[in-house]
């Protein structure tokens, strides 16, 4: 990531992949968008198509998170189709054993490549070596009693060969924030991730974005449910809205550290817990426990799916980066009339939500503070600064 000429032809973010520029010292603090979430392009994209060929064709212009997408698109998909079908809320070990994977990926490859300073050589994967859950998996695990086989093995090795101590007691030992970069500097030495979020922390703590949450599920089942429907129908008149989408009239964020199961937990946020959030939700997700699981007040992951109208459904998903929303409008044969998608990126990258403020408010030569915040909030398309 580094200095942009000021001068261009062309704006990278008006590829249909999309990009984000940050800009210290200047009003809007971030510019760029991700066109294929405009102007009814993923609609057109998915007219006509139906079951899962939805969801294959959402993976391959979602290529990250695409467990996600396809889970949100057969869950929206079943309940345009059918009130009767439409989930108020769900618990997969499926999701948790998928996001767990996308969290592992994002910090053994992202992190240390957000980090060239720190000059990472060919051995920066060998933290890795025992690892029972690949990077990358060509047929993602669909059988829930070999998914919690698979995270109770990944739960194993991080106990034996990263955290040396049971997960468990590791979260209640390091989850506050000052306890987390102790561990981080006792473990800096041999571990890349701890390494990373080491070198943030200076930073990082010192950098606080006011948190607004997209706090639309909630414990409070009919509240839940008229906040989505709110969203549904956003998502349903303007075909922008999934650019620049706004909660309750103004900018909102969302991500590992405002997850549902966060709602009632009172932590001061800086770019450091946002950022470390994720090594700690994978953890968690590792620590998971069939028998624990059907006991929490809520699920570590949250999805579901809800009938809007006829032929019309919002089905939602707390991935790796955050809540993801998929809404969709069918025609009498199921097959799709109109679709679009609200993703993390866009709530976080708002050119006026609390990231774009904050790298407004830095002087104009702040580079490591930008770069710091990208990689706080952590875009799933390419971002400069």
């Amino acid at each position: 990531m580094g200095k942009l000429p000021s001068m261009q032809t062309t704006k990278p973010w008006d590829t249909l992949s999309g990009q984000y520029q940050l800009q210290p010292g200047t009003s809007p603090g971030i510019v760029g968008q991700r066109p294929v979430l405009g102007a009814g392009r993923l609609g057109r994209l998915l007219q006509g198509q139906s079951g899962e060929q939805v969801g294959r064709t959402l993976s391959s212009v979602f290529t990250l998170c695409a467990h996600a997408h396809r889970r949100c698109a057969e869950m929206a998909l079943s309940a345009a189709r059918s009130p009767q079908s439409a989930p108020v809320q769900q618990a997969s070990v499926l999701l948790y054993l998928e996001t767990a994977r996308d969290h592992l990926r994002s910090i053994a490859l992202d992190w240390p490549q957000r980090l060239p300073e720190l000059g990472f050589d060919a051995q920066r994967m060998d933290w890795l070596r025992g690892c029972p859950l690949p990077l990358a998996s060509a047929r993602p695990v669909t059988d829930e009693a070999v998914a919690w086989q698979t995270l109770g093995a990944l739960r194993s090795w991080l106990e034996t060969a990263v955290l040396t101590q049971d997960a468990l007691s590791w979260l209640h030992d390091c989850r506050e924030p000052d306890a987390l970069a102790r561990w981080c500097q006792t473990q800096a030495d041999g571990l890349v991730p701890a390494r990373c979020l080491l070198a943030w922390h200076p930073v990082a703590h010192t950098l606080r974005p006011p948190l607004r949450p997209l706090d639309v599920l909630t414990d409070d089942a009919a509240r839940q449910e008229a906040g989505l429907r709110q969203l549904g129908h956003a998502l349903a008149q303007d075909a922008d809205f999934a650019q620049h989408p706004t909660w309750l009239g103004q900018p909102a964020e969302t991500g590992a550290w405002t997850r549902l199961r966060h709602r009632h937990r009172q932590t001061a946020h800086t770019a450091w817990t946002r950022m470390s959030a994720r090594w700690l939700d994978l953890v968690e997700l590792a620590a998971a426990a069939p028998d624990v699981a059907v006991q929490r007040r809520a699920p570590l992951l949250a999805s579901g799916a809800l009938h809007l109208s006829t032929g019309q459904a919002l089905a939602w998903c707390e991935m790796a980066r955050g809540l993801l929303l998929h809404w969709v409008q069918v025609d009498s044969l199921g097959a799709v009339q109109d679709y679009r998608v609200l993703a993390p990126t866009e709530w976080n990258f708002h050119p006026d939500g609390a990231l774009a403020r904050t790298v407004a408010a830095l002087p104009v030569d702040d580079v490591t503070a930008a770069r710091t915040l990208a990689a706080a909030y952590d875009p799933c398309v390419l971002c400069t600064v």
